[in-house]
């Protein structure tokens, strides 16, 4: 199986990657497809839809994957079945995501946002979302459906040159959703994340995440 698409993430590392994308709708991404999909003809009509499922691959992975994981919205205690759970360590190492579909624009490339993948992601697949068959208004959410609350966000009160207000709400968005590893509560740490063009030092107060430095990256 070969990639049909690249995606271009303003993600360049995996930590700080949303766990769940669509809580993170000012994040954008490009999605570049390859020879011999790189043509008008394949996305005919993909347009008219406001949403699209991708099939993607979790290419930085080491390919190690157990029976049972610890989901960190139980904590990182509590162990399920990896196929009960959304862990990026599976046999087959495959993704599922809906995103938003913003734009298909020249190439062709597709611009989307609420991806949840790292920069390089490879593409497998493109669908579009259909709403009467893939909503389904009475489905329960297992253990997702347990309190989960969101972290408030502080930036510096002066902002570098380019944090423009959409990037200020994409990171926002991402470090809402907390992305620490679930055993990693010392408020005294601080912690390292790339979401392009800016390096960010943040740590964690109780519930809010509180963003030291904003550093640009290397042209």
């Amino acid at each position: 199986m070969e990639p049909i698409a690249h995606l271009r993430s303003p993600y360049a590392e995996k930590f700080g990657v949303p766990r769940q994308g669509n809580l993170a709708p000012h994040v954008q991404s490009e999605i570049v497809l390859e020879p011999p999909y790189r043509s008008e003809e394949c996305v005919r009509g993909l347009a008219e839809f406001s949403h699209i499922w991708l099939i993607w691959g979790f290419h930085r992975n080491s390919g190690e994957w157990h029976p049972t994981v610890r989901p960190p919205r139980l904590g990182g205690n509590t162990r399920l079945g990896v196929f009960a759970t959304r862990s990026p360590f599976r046999p087959n190492g495959l993704g599922l995501s809906v995103v938003r579909l913003l734009s298909v624009g020249p190439g062709p490339v597709l611009r989307v946002s609420g991806a949840d993948m790292v920069d390089g992601t490879p593409i497998y697949d493109i669908k579009p979302y259909i709403p009467y068959a893939d909503a389904i208004p009475d489905a329960t959410g297992g253990f997702t459906e347990t309190a989960w609350k969101r972290l408030s966000v502080t930036l510096p009160a002066v902002l570098p040159p380019g944090a423009t207000p959409d990037w200020c709400e994409a990171l926002r968005e991402t470090l809402a959703q907390d992305p620490r590893p679930a055993y990693q509560q010392d408020a005294r740490r601080v912690y390292h994340l790339v979401l392009k063009p800016f390096e960010i030092d943040f740590r964690v107060e109780g519930t809010t995440a509180i963003v030291d430095r904003l550093k640009p990256l290397p042209s």
